[in-house]
């Protein structure tokens, strides 16, 4: 039997799983945390300390069809001014719960598209959240870079602000994907932008690009992905995309009889993957790749490789701390999402409330099985050791646990006394064997192909 028929016996083609940015995952939220108790969170950080911070820009000049992020489009500057204002109120509510002397090891905007933002806006916007929360020594600041929309004088205030990472969507460089997905984006734009960044001296550049698009093929992938390389991108995420339409409805515009097949998409993915790995990349996790002079290669090396909500990241603090609509905190405590209508997001912040709509306290053994499919989805790996001693569970439940895991997969696994190993051919079907360690239903969760 080949691997590709034991992969396909086991279900990747077929699975619907979580991508694991969170455990337990948003769909388990619930509407049982409440403001004042995230308030306390807030409180209870540590006095001093470094924790991380993302912005959520939900405008867009053109809604993108292929994208399932929380979005709307404007032609006008109006409701961006009364959001950027919104805001500006829910950064003063957390000065008012956040501990003297507290850093950021971790700034990033996203969206939506941050760079919609007038140069004016963005040093106004950067100058309030600074003075709330400085920039720890080496902290990293960074922003998704639209690069159809953006110029010199954004740029400017970017750099001004302390900008040292963009990130860039690509997608796909083919024309007839991207009018078939809606975001026509050529070769050229993407290069100006980027030549635009590092010679403001923004040298740490991350960029996006998606397998199992509509009229995709292994041909027109690896022609993308060589035009990527030769922009030179520090890391890249090499993600699925994921075909959602009755979650994200503009997707429907995307013809879904254009879509390659599962048994397709691991081919792209697989053709993508090899370009990368030739040109000297490291790969990182199940979907990014880096330099051997990035950070995420050195977390890697240093067993300090984290995942969150957008993806992978060295980024080691406790504390992510979500701001604007449907933006998501994590807490040692718990997590906490924003309500994700703009218009009751703005009225609870009018308030003077924390305006969350839902999230999750943690609690059982929560912690440990995060942990669990943390270790798994960037090592591939689970320390037996590690686990015993952080969460003082018992070996003969721990190993119980590994060996139903193993037998799930039909002995493709690795266990032994150091733990539980997913050798190379099996590493497609990671997701999959996450799965075994979450504790939740997800039988109505309605989550991404697991390729």
């Amino acid at each position: 039997m080949t691997m590709r028929n034991q992969l396909e016996r086991l279900g990747l083609f077929d699975a619907k799983v979580p991508r694991y940015t969170s455990y337990p995952t948003s769909p388990h939220f619930n509407g049982e945390v409440s403001d004042t108790q995230v308030a306390r969170w807030i409180s209870e950080i540590k006095p001093h300390s470094q924790i991380s911070l993302y912005v959520h820009i939900p405008f867009c000049r053109r809604l993108c069809w292929f994208c399932a992020c929380r979005t709307q489009g404007t032609q006008s500057t109006a409701p961006i001014i009364a959001y950027l204002e919104t805001i500006k109120k829910e950064i003063a509510t957390l000065a008012a719960h956040l501990p003297e002397g507290v850093t950021l090891e971790r700034l990033h905007w996203g969206g939506g598209t941050p760079t919609l933002l007038s140069a004016e806006m963005i040093t106004d916007l950067a100058g309030e959240i600074l003075a709330v929360t400085p920039m720890a020594p080496g902290g990293e600041f960074s922003v998704e870079i639209d690069p159809n929309e953006i110029d010199g004088a954004r740029l400017d205030a970017l750099a001004a602000a302390g900008m040292n990472r963009a990130s860039i969507g690509v997608q796909d460089f083919d024309p007839e994907i991207q009018k078939c997905i809606g975001r026509e984006q050529s070769y050229d734009v993407t290069r100006n932008a980027i030549d635009m960044i590092r010679a403001r001296g923004v040298q740490s550049l991350n960029a996006d690009i998606l397998y199992g698009l509509p009229h995709q093929t292994k041909g027109k992938i690896t022609e993308s992905v060589q035009k990527l390389l030769s922009l030179n991108p520090d890391r890249v995420a090499l993600y699925g995309y994921a075909h959602v339409p009755w979650m994200a409805r503009r997707q429907s515009m995307i013809p879904s009889d254009a879509l390659p097949t599962p048994q397709e998409r691991l081919d792209l993915f697989e053709t993508a993957q090899r370009l990368f790995l030739w040109d000297n990349y490291r790969e990182i996790g199940i979907d990014h790749f880096a330099t051997k002079e990035d950070g995420l290669t050195k977390a890697l090396d240093a067993g300090r490789l984290r995942r969150n909500f957008q993806g992978y990241t060295e980024d080691t603090s406790d504390v992510l701390i979500g701001l604007g609509a449907s933006s998501i905190s994590r807490y040692p405590q718990g997590y906490a999402q924003n309500d994700a209508s703009t218009s009751k997001y703005t009225a609870a912040v009018r308030e003077g409330r924390i305006p969350i709509a839902r999230g999750h306290s943690f609690g059982g053994d929560d912690k440990m099985r995060a942990r669990l499919i943390e270790a798994l989805m960037c090592d591939f790996r689970i320390s037996r050791s590690e686990i015993m001693q952080r969460f003082d569970m018992p070996a003969a439940a721990l190993d119980t646990l590994f060996e139903e895991t193993n037998r799930a997969f039909e002995g493709l696994l690795t266990v032994n006394s150091d733990g539980l190993f997913v050798p190379l051919e099996a590493r497609p079907l990671t997701r999959l064997i996450a799965r075994q360690f979450d504790a939740y239903d997800l039988s109505h969760a309605g989550h991404s192909s697991a390729i």
